[in-house]
C-alpha cells in the first residue's frame, strides 16, 4: 500500500509539472525578465512567504547571493524578509503580523527592487500588504501561487500561477520555478 501511494504522489508531482510546462512557461519568462530588469537596473530582489513558502523565499535569496551553478559570477542582492528574528518579532508583537513583510519593504525598498511574493493560497495578508507596499514605492511586484490566483496573484505585476491547489504539488513547483529563475538570472547576466 505504500509503495503505491509513494507512485501516486511522484505521479502526481511530475502531472503538475506537465500542466506548468504546458501553461506556465510565459509566466515563467515574465517573472525572469522582472527580476533581470530589477538587476541589471541596479535594485535587488525581495522575496517573502509563510511556512514552506519563507523556506522557499530563502533558497531563492541563498542561490541567488551565493550561487546557483555558476561559482565564478558574483553574488546578486537578493533578500528573504522575516528572516530575521528580532526584525520578524519585534513587527509583530508591536504592529501585527500582517506588517511584517510590509514595514521591510518599507524600510528597504526602492523602486529598482522587485518583491517577489510566495504563497500557495494566494491570500495571505502579509504577503498582499507587502505587495502593496512595494507598489507604494513604485517597485516591481511578482507572486508565486497556485492556479487560484488570489489578492497576491491580482496585485502583482507577474504572477505565476502553478496549476494545481494541492498545498505540496504547489510548493514543489514553487521550487522548480525558483530554481528556473536562478539559472536565468545566472545565464543571462
Amino acid at each position: 500500500m505504500r509503495t503505491g501511494r509513494i507512485k501516486d504522489w511522484i505521479s502526481e508531482s511530475i502531472a503538475t509539472k506537465q500542466r506548468l510546462l504546458e501553461s506556465c512557461v510565459g509566466e515563467v519568462e515574465a517573472l525572469c525578465d522582472a527580476a533581470l530588469k530589477s538587476i541589471r537596473a541596479g535594485g535587488k530582489l525581495m522575496l517573502c512567504g509563510n511556512g514552506g513558502s519563507s523556506c522557499d523565499a530563502a533558497h531563492a535569496a541563498g542561490e541567488l547571493v551565493g550561487w546557483f551553478e555558476d561559482k565564478e559570477r558574483d553574488g546578486i542582492a537578493a533578500i528573504a524578509l522575516g528572516h530575521e528574528v528580532p526584525a520578524l518579532t519585534a513587527i509583530g508583537n508591536d504592529a501585527s503580523f500582517e506588517q511584517v513583510f510590509a514595514r521591510q519593504v518599507r524600510a528597504i525598498g526602492r523602486a529598482e527592487d522587485l518583491l517577489i511574493g510566495i504563497s500557495t493560497s494566494g491570500g495571505s495578508k502579509n504577503v498582499v500588504a507587502a505587495v502593496a507596499a512595494a507598489k507604494e514605492l513604485g517597485c516591481a511586484t511578482a507572486a508565486l501561487v497556485s492556479q487560484r490566483g488570489g489578492p497576491i496573484a491580482e496585485a502583482s505585476d507577474v504572477a505565476v500561477r502553478v496549476p494545481s491547489n494541492e498545498t505540496a504539488r504547489i510548493q514543489e513547483s514553487h521550487l522548480l520555478v525558483i530554481h528556473l529563475l536562478c539559472a536565468t538570472i545566472e545565464m543571462e547576466l
